[in-house]
């Protein structure tokens, strides 16, 4: 008999999202029936996506998942209070319809942030006797505090409080590191009930084999370290303008690539420009698309987070996405995202917000032979597709959904 799965997530596509349609659709390929219940597209910019209208209900079929758009106000902006009209307005909508409208699931799978859809799933859960998997994307309110979105502490207390009611209300909970996982146990979560599955990354965009260099990529004359993604002030690249002006006389040849946009970019450039370095170019951002090619045409691949014991328990996204385009990696992130790197053995970790250790793993890397380096990169890319992907993903996903169903 055929599993029914309903999928309960604020953010679907067209939204950028980690759990889209490409999971949906993995699942559909694993031999699950799936509805997604989402909401209508307005993120990240709060504007509702052209095509769109709000309507009581939207329902469509897209490569065999069926996908249900309910009403939700839409915000995404510096206002805290459209942001919370936003969270609830979704929760209401997908709760009604989740035990009025939906054909009963067989078990619902519920993605978090907000913690709003958590609580929705939980009365779909009392209500209808459905088992939920939680899978948690952000700690909050551990991020709220450390992002600044919320500083009221006894806001913050009472969020706390709601997510150890979703906690106890859930059946089996997921997380994306190991970090995560004991944070939760700390929280009185009991062990069994949470299970680690790294996210995946976009496989088709950034798995592109070296073709053309893009024409403003720097010549392969130089050891190329890139830095692919956002730039403000998480990732504390002016660490990285420092590493630069260290590597500037003792090697001239090592250089970074900034490639994207974002907050810090002039303040970075300005720095850059300061302190007359040659070895740090900026590139602009390019869409996803095209990012495969720029990853495929650097000679190492750079993450970088700011010291925050919140980084310590998270990996980013880039992590993998670096992994499976079978590059090497400078890690210079602390916790769970360094151990992962060290475990797969594809790359040098380097201390975070530390220009000295940026500067000596960035030489670590240039002195290694060509042979070397294409060994770490085929490590990484090995280790993704064994571990981290997406078919891997939803197939441990798909164990949970039939475990709890049966």
């Amino acid at each position: 008999m055929t599993t029914r799965v309903l999928l309960l997530t604020q953010w679907f596509d067209p939204e950028p999202t980690f759990k889209g349609l490409v999971f949906a659709r993995e699942l559909v390929a694993q031999g699950f029936e799936v509805e997604v219940v989402t909401g209508f597209p307005n993120y990240p910019g709060g504007k509702l996506y052209p095509g769109y209208r709000i309507k009581l209900i939207q329902r469509e079929v897209i490569d065999g998942v069926t996908v249900t758009r309910v009403p939700l106000y839409p915000s995404h902006g510096q206002s805290g209070i459209g942001r919370v009209l936003n969270y609830i307005s979704f929760a209401a909508s997908s709760l009604l319809y989740g035990l009025f409208g939906a054909k009963k699931p067989d078990v619902i799978y519920a993605y978090h942030p907000p913690l709003t859809v958590g609580i929705a799933a939980a009365f779909i859960r009392l209500l209808r006797r459905v088992p939920v998997v939680y899978d948690i994307q952000d700690m909050w309110p551990d991020t709220l505090r450390a992002t600044g979105m919320f500083s009221n502490e006894k806001a913050l207390n009472v969020i706390s409080r709601v997510c150890d009611w979703v906690y106890r209300r859930v059946d089996q909970i997921v997380v994306l590191s190991p970090g995560f996982k004991r944070l939760l146990v700390e929280r009185q979560v009991p062990g069994p009930k949470v299970d680690v599955i790294y996210n995946w990354c976009a496989e088709d965009m950034v798995c592109a084999t070296a073709t053309e260099p893009p024409s403003n990529f720097p010549e392969a004359s130089r050891f190329r370290i890139l830095f692919a993604g956002n730039m403000g002030k998480a990732q504390a690249l002016e660490t990285v303008v420092s590493a630069a002006e260290l590597l500037n006389e003792r090697a001239p040849d090592v250089m970074f690539v900034l490639l994207g946009g974002g907050v810090e970019v002039e303040n970075l450039k300005k720095q850059v420009a300061s302190k007359k370095l040659s070895n740090v170019t900026f590139l602009p951002g390019v869409p996803m698309s095209e990012v495969g090619n720029y990853l495929a045409n650097a000679d190492a691949l750079l993450v970088h987070l700011k010291k925050d014991p919140l980084f310590t328990i998270t990996i980013p996204s880039k992590t993998q996405a670096y992994m499976a385009a079978g590059k090497p990696i400078l890690m210079a992130v602390d916790g769970d995202a360094a151990d992962l790197v060290r475990d797969a053995d594809c790359g040098v970790v380097s201390e975070s917000e530390n220009p000295q250790s940026l500067a000596d793993a960035a030489m670590a890397l240039f002195q290694l032979s060509l042979p070397e380096r294409i060994e770490m990169g085929r490590k990484g890319q090995e280790y993704y597709q064994q571990r981290l992907s997406l078919r891997v993903g939803a197939e441990r996903f798909g164990a949970h959904f039939r475990k709890l169903s049966n």
